[in-house]
């Protein structure tokens, strides 16, 4: 796809993947793959350890077990010995799992934490973006970013049988860091905190050989959404992904099955058991659009598969936070780096290929379960354990799959495919049901309709109260005299 000469190919393509995910090719880093969650903490331990300058944590669950303690305490003891220390999480990804008493010790300690959009009065529905971000990074020298959250949970329980997650991210060494450094400042910004005492360094000397993009997404700007549709259209040999929370929209997986029908091998990597049963169920719905183009699914036999990376063509390779699905591409901070290296992604490639042994192939059969294989119908899925966890705005992606299916339905813009009969199905259902109700009770749909409109009506109202009280204070220092 992307090759290693100066050919005028090669030019466009780089013009073409740096302004659809608005991130420049940086190169001169060194790039090191860490496969679960046990290698993620001890090589973010050892570095926040050793810090001497300032330590950048984001991340969308920090919890109160063992696991975050242990990384509270590393913060709080680097805090102490006068390092700069900024912590960013998520207020609902953090909702139950940590609270403000657990950062009393790190603030008293000298550190700083910020929490990312909590619900604010004036702002109704706010609160719906969210800081997906997993990324760490060191003295402006050492950066790490994955899909990893600080929790016991991604260890798995031994005793219990549950093995530990299955999860990927990558540290980085070289110019690139300080796009993460850039990426760590504007969610602090967002989120309210006062001016960081420190500024990104774009000049470091050079680690390494590895060229690649920071893509620090941020909702609406959709860059890694069109990066994803620039690389499927791009492919030509192969295009491998894992997903942890795949929700397919339908411009999405028609660029995968244009490659597929093309002669690419489109493979697609996901859990077998899902943390969100209801996500997983919604990701399955999407499978026969896929294997009817040829692309080839398998589903993982482990706990829960929770990395989000893809590989092509063996030169490009992408890790980071974003799942395939809309909350992801459009609502949520995330961050990845597309790397432009034949070495990596052969890394890539090969733990592919491996955890494919551990993960078991989806296949067409319209009638009857055969023994050895998961085919689509309900003898085909494996029980699901529930979990609590993970992030909420991935039923918001499910979500938006539905109202994908309707709006086809009523505008008739684009042909609906048969896969989407159980979509309109349950629908419709649920349409009839909210009807039945609304005829035989009013009352029990009028009220809460009429608190839903309430609030958004105070706040649109405190929210024009806000916009015109600055209005007024901008004209009156215009008006003053000096």
């Amino acid at each position: 796809m992307i090759t290693t000469s100066p050919t005028p190919n090669r030019l466009l393509a780089e013009q073409a993947l740096s302004r659809a995910a608005g991130a420049p090719l940086i190169g001169g880093n060194a790039v090191d793959l860490l496969i679960d969650a046990q290698a993620h903490y001890t090589a973010w331990l050892a570095a926040i350890r050793g810090a001497q300058q300032r330590v950048l944590l984001e991340n969308y669950i920090i919890r109160d077990d063992e696991v975050g303690q242990a990384f509270r305490d590393a913060l709080v003891e680097r805090a102490r010995d006068g390092v700069f220390v900024a912590v960013i999480v998520d207020w609902m990804g953090c909702l139950g799992q940590s609270g403000s008493s657990f950062w009393k010790p790190l603030r008293e300690a000298g550190g700083h934490v910020q929490v990312f959009n909590p619900p604010q009065f004036g702002h109704s529905l706010g609160w719906m973006s969210r800081d997906h971000r997993k990324q760490l990074v060191v003295d402006g020298r050492m950066g790490f970013l994955s899909g990893v959250c600080i929790s016991t949970k991604w260890l798995g329980n031994a005793s219990r049988r549950i093995s530990p997650w299955r999860d990927t991210g990558v540290a980085l060494r070289g110019p690139a860091v300080a796009g993460l450094e850039a990426a760590f400042i504007d969610s602090w910004t967002a989120s309210g905190g006062a001016p960081l005492p420190f500024v990104p360094t774009p000049g470091h000397e050079a680690a390494g050989d590895i060229s690649l993009r920071v893509i620090a997404t941020q909702p609406a700007t959709a860059g890694m959404y069109r990066l994803d549709q620039m690389i499927a259209a791009m492919a030509r040999r192969s295009l491998w992904l894992t997903d942890a929370y795949f929700v397919g929209v339908a411009p999405y997986v028609q660029a995968l099955s244009a490659a597929a029908r093309d002669g690419v091998d489109v493979r697609l990597l996901v859990p077998g058991t899902s943390d969100i049963p209801v996500v997983a169920s919604m990701s399955r719905s999407g499978y026969r659009p896929l294997l009817k183009a040829g692309i080839r699914v398998f589903e993982w036999n482990g706990s829960m598969l929770h990395a989000k990376t893809a590989v092509a063509d063996g030169q490009w390779a992408r890790v980071g936070s974003s799942n395939l699905n809309l909350a992801s591409w459009l609502n949520n901070r995330e961050i990845d780096v597309a790397v432009e290296d034949a070495g990596f992604a052969e890394q890539l490639a090969d733990q592919y290929e491996k955890d494919l042994e551990n993960a078991t192939e989806i296949v067409l059969a319209p009638r009857r379960y055969r023994r050895g294989e998961r085919v689509l119908s309900s003898e085909a899925r494996p029980p699901q354990r529930r979990h609590m966890g993970g992030s909420s705005s991935r039923a918001a992606a499910g979500a938006l799959r539905i109202a994908n299916s309707m709006g086809a339905a009523l505008t008739e813009r684009r042909v609906l495919g048969d896969t989407e009969t159980g979509t309109l199905t349950g629908t419709a259902l649920l349409l009839a049901v909210l009807a039945f109700v609304a005829i035989l009770w009013p009352a029990v749909m009028g009220w809460p309709i009429g608190a839903l409109a309430a609030w958004f009506a105070v706040n649109t109202g405190f929210r024009a109260w806000q916009l015109r009280q600055r209005r007024l204070r901008r004209i009156r220092g215009i008006d003053e005299p000096d």
